[in-house]
């Protein structure tokens, strides 16, 4: 059975368009959730409600979480609670983005 980190692993090769760094990286993909016939559940949420790609990021973790072996099938749900701030970012990124 495909695992969290495995996922996670998958995800962090989707970047965000507007800043160049992982999804993982930034703190943006809450969880995972794994059932027993390989479906997958990713709680994630984007940097703005405003974002124009929201869609089409949306789309890429699916299709990212569908690549790991033992994940037959992954829905995308972007919440806005907690609402991401850069404090969740890895501490390379904040550096990065001025924090």
């Amino acid at each position: 059975m495909a695992t969290k980190e495995e996922v996670f692993e998958s995800i962090s090769h989707v970047k965000d368009p507007e800043v160049g760094f992982n999804l993982v990286e930034m703190g943006l993909i809450y969880d995972v959730d794994i059932a027993e016939n390989g479906n997958c559940v990713v709680t994630m949420t984007l940097s703005t409600k405003a974002c124009p790609m929201h869609q089409l990021i949306a789309q890429w973790v699916k299709e990212a979480a569908e690549k790991v072996e033992g994940i037959n099938e992954a829905e995308v749900n972007v919440v806005w609670e907690p609402a991401w701030n850069p404090s969740m970012a890895d501490e390379h990124v904040k550096v990065a983005m001025g924090g």
